[in-house]
């Protein structure tokens, strides 16, 4: 089984220890049945509705609190170099992570709390692997798969 190298923060302090074990399960879980590379870095951060507001219009220009923003390293951006070696681990990006939206979001789709936590969290996880829900097709293959990750973790609805 493969295992990431995740980087868990909260910054709101509100999630268990055992809630934060258990989303490093959930995505070492995906990452295996993705064959993402062994030791792969992610990091996810946990946060308000005031901060995730705050990225999420300086950085997509969207005056509003969300859910999930992931932000991944293997896109290059304009005028950057893809870095060679097969010494160093990958690096898949960060996952930013409302926990208000996802209390909201948990209540209005009647399913408990750590299920949305981990539909986020993994949702943002499978962004950084080049999935995407912009065009239809890609939508209904993102959205599949994710509901398999997590059906098949036991994290059901």
């Amino acid at each position: 089984m493969n295992k990431l190298m995740i980087d868990l923060v909260d910054e709101t302090n509100q999630l268990s220890d055992v809630q934060l074990d258990e989303i490093e399960k959930l995505l070492n879980f995906a990452a295996n049945k993705e064959n993402v590379d062994n030791h792969s870095e992610v990091s996810i951060t946990f946060v308000s509705n005031e901060r995730i507001h705050e990225i999420n219009l300086e950085y997509r220009d969207k005056d509003a609190p969300t859910d999930v923003i992931s932000f991944a390293m293997e896109e290059l951006g304009e005028g950057e170099i893809e870095l060679i070696g097969a010494e160093l681990p990958r690096v898949l990006g960060d996952i930013i992570v409302s926990l208000p939206k996802a209390e909201e979001q948990a209540k209005e789709y009647g399913h408990s709390f750590n299920r949305e936590l981990g539909f986020l969290c993994v949702h943002g996880f499978l962004h950084l692997l080049g999935y995407d829900h912009m065009e239809k097709d890609e939508e209904e293959k993102m959205f599949s798969r994710q509901k398999e990750i997590l059906d098949d973790y036991g994290l059901t609805r």
